[in-house]
Formats: C-alpha cells, structure tokens, sequence
C-alpha cells in the first residue's frame, strides 16, 4: 500500500467496561484458591474442556484452565523462568507446550501465580485433541499424587465432516463423564444447572465472535493487544451468567464505538493480523507497530479459539446462530450434551488439527472481510498444536496476494524470543506496506 502523507486521525477513548473485565478476571483465579475454604470443589482442566459440566455438581465449584494459567505465568518472566527451570530440572524436554512446562514447573514449585501455594485441586476435567492434552493433565495427575482424572476424546474430525455417530461418540463419553463427577464427588448431578451452563457457554461464544465481527469496520473499534484481556473469559468461565452478562455489555459498546468510528488506534492507516498466540512477554510488539499507523485487528487465535462462527445471508462471515434461538429445545440432560457436541465441533481452532488447508481458508477469509493489509506469523515453538501446518498457511496467504512476515519465537518462553530482531523485522515490513513511523 503507498504511503500518504495526509494522516487521517480518529477520535479514540478507553473501554468503559475495561475495568469490570480485570475484575472479573481477578474474582476467578480468587474463587479457584478459596474454595476450599467456601466447602467447595476445585478441578483443573484445558481451556478447552467441556467446563459446563461439572457445573452439574453445584455453584460451589470452581475450575483453573491450564493454557491461561499457563499465558498468566508467561507475561511474568522472572516467574517464568523459575517454572521453566522447575520443569526442566525435573526432567521435562524444553521443546514441550510451553504453557504445559509453566503449569508443571508452578505445581512442582508449589506456588501460585496469584500468590501462596498452588492450589490443589479435587479432580481433573480435561478433553483431548491438541497432542499434549491428555498427557498435560495425566502428569498433574501423578504430581498432585493421584488425583481422579477423566479425558473426553473430541478428535473425531473437522466440523464438516461430522456424522451422528461421531456426535455420538463424544455425548456417550460426556455420560460417562457426569456419572465419573459423581461418584468421586459423592454430590448428586443437577441437570437444571448443566442445562442453564451450557446455554450460558453457547450465548458467551455466539456474543463473542458477534463482537469479532464489528471489527470489520474501518477505523477498527478494538485491537488484538486489547483483545487478549477480553477474550479471557471465554477460556475462564464463560459458562457463567456474569460471563454472559459481560460480553453482552461488551458487544453494546464495541457496536457504539463503530457508530461513532470510535477507534483502537488514532492513527490507523493499516491494518494487519497476526496468528496464534502471541509472545506473552513481549506484547510491546503491538504497541511498536501503531508507531507506524498500523493496527493488528485481531487473528484467527483470538476470534476462532472461543469464538463460533457461521455463514451469514449475504455471503460474509459472522456469528453462528445459536439452537435457543433456532427453537431448538434444550429440556434434558441428553439434549444439553448433545447441543453442547455439536456447538463445540464448530470451534475455528479444531478444525486445522486435521487438514492445514481448512485454517487457511478461514485465515484468507478474515483477511478478505477484515480488509487486511498484510499477516504477521508466529512460528511459535511453545505449541505444536496450533502452530502445525504454519509454513503451508503462509504459502496459502502469499498465494492469495497477502503480504507474509513470519517470525520465530515462544508463545511462554523468553529465552527463544529476540526482540531487537523482531523489531527489526517489523521495519523492514513496514517498509515493504510503503510505511514509514509517526512518531
């Protein structure tokens, strides 16, 4: 794209409710350690484990998800590199999941990173399709001394693919998982409470990838750096009704903001995505780049890990209708399992595990609706699952006329992340978009 000289400038602000997302944030990682002292339960699983349904056992219990745990432990580098040496003393390659090492190297340590010792929990509630998951919480498991673990195996096949029997097969197992939480809880199973949770998750999840969506609009109302502090909630807790509420209250605003072209960025006159999870400790990389006038307007990682989407009317994509408001009755235990199956095969994310050819499809659509200029890569060594099939994605990209800048590094780990060398990097790209900085 050519330069201009004429800096088109747009009115920004701040979030309103930014600060109601910290503290919704903070309340979770507070429940999780407290719990015990509330008489309740703890259980840790993946961010993308099916965490509506121990919500069955009561209001009393509370879940820690790993890869944000994980990202929390990353953005601290002093603790990081504690953990990660933790990990590694103890036996761990360090070309594992670098939010695994952190995890392990917290509980091996016995700190949390909230503050006092690790909370431990009362079982494991994990799924399975990236290749650590089941090994993830199999390790916890044996650290915690033993602990009750149970693993749903959702690698059934992309979301196009799918057959009643595939459906099937992850409802049986969800069976299986509640009469499990039974009997290791000794509570009896509340199908009112799986019910509610699991419309809660599916609303969270439509809302999101809604609010995604308004990020078509030029100038962008949000960037990717913000993005990540409010996408949170949906690998938190986003079975809750305050979760619920939230991003209901966040989507109002964002569509405000476009109203009004309030904008992320003042100086937006590019707009890029990046891909997977960023470098946790080195987030100033965003900031770095709006000195140029361009705005990282999010990526298939931040919309597509939680976010469910769909074909709208006029062709374009958006957010996926929702069975509630499809008149699909949702009375029974077995139909709130088999809608959450269904609603979760969508998920962006678990489709490129099988084919790298789907994610870059889905990655050259956002770049077409989004009005990309050009991609930032991550060739992010601390996670082999969503980084699998990346240099197939950049050819597909380049192939589609979008200009490519990869770069290495670890989503958690420091040490593999040279940050003068990125800089320079991200200049020479500027350069390449006909962009010189503002300031």
């Amino acid at each position: 794209m050519a330069e201009t000289t004429d800096v088109m400038r747009w009115q920004t602000k701040p979030l309103e409710c930014w600060r109601l997302a910290k503290e919704i944030r903070e309340q979770y990682y507070r429940n999780y350690a407290q719990a015990r002292e509330k008489g309740g339960l703890r259980w840790v699983g993946g961010a993308w484990s099916f965490g509506a349904i121990p919500c069955g056992l009561g209001d009393d219990v509370y879940g820690l998800t790993s890869e944000p745990y994980g990202a929390t432990i990353a953005f601290n580098k002093d603790l990081a590199l504690e953990c990660q040496e933790a990990a590694e003393k103890y036996g761990f390659a360090r070309d594992l999941c670098s939010y695994m090492r952190n995890y392990w190297g917290s509980v091996l340590l016995n700190k949390y990173a909230w503050g006092g010792p690790f909370p431990k929990p009362d079982f494991v509630w994990q799924d399975h399709i990236c290749c650590s998951h089941a090994k993830w919480y199999q390790v916890v498991s044996e650290l915690e001394g033993g602990i009750p673990y149970f693993c749903i195996d959702v690698a059934v096949g992309p979301y196009h693919e799918r057959t009643d029997s595939r459906v099937e097969y992850m409802v049986g197992q969800m069976h299986d998982g509640i009469q499990w939480l039974e009997k290791i809880t000794g509570r009896r199973y509340d199908d009112e409470k799986l019910i509610e949770a699991v419309k809660n998750e599916i609303r969270c999840t439509s809302l999101w990838a809604e609010i995604c969506t308004l990020n078509k609009a030029v100038p962008a109302p949000l960037d990717e750096k913000s993005m990540y502090s409010l996408y949170v909630h949906l690998v938190l807790n986003r079975y809750t009704p305050e979760v619920v509420s939230f991003y209901q209250t966040l989507r109002d605003e964002v569509k405000d903001r476009v109203a009004n072209q309030i904008a992320a960025c003042p100086t937006e006159r590019c707009r890029l995505m990046t891909d997977t999870q960023p470098p946790w400790a080195f987030l100033k990389i965003f900031r770095y780049m709006e000195s140029y006038g361009a705005v990282s307007i999010g990526s298939l990682y931040t919309y597509g890990l939680m976010g469910i989407y769909d074909d709208q009317p006029d062709g374009s994509w958006g957010a996926k209708v929702t069975p509630m408001e499809r008149g699909v009755a949702i009375k029974t235990r077995d139909q709130a399992l088999r809608a959450y199956a269904e609603w979760t095969l969508a998920k962006p994310l678990w489709q490129h595990f099988y084919n790298p050819a789907l994610k870059s499809r889905m990655m050259a659509r956002l770049a077409r609706e989004w009005q990309v200029n050009g991609v930032l890569l991550h060739y992010n060594r601390g996670c082999e699952g969503l980084s699998i099939g990346i240099a197939e994605n950049r050819l597909a990209l380049l192939k589609e006329g979008f200009p490519v800048m990869p770069f290495e590094g670890n989503m958690g780990d420091e040490r593999e992340f040279d940050d003068t060398r990125v800089m320079s990097r991200i200049d020479t790209f500027m350069e390449t978009l006909g962009l010189r900085k503002l300031y």
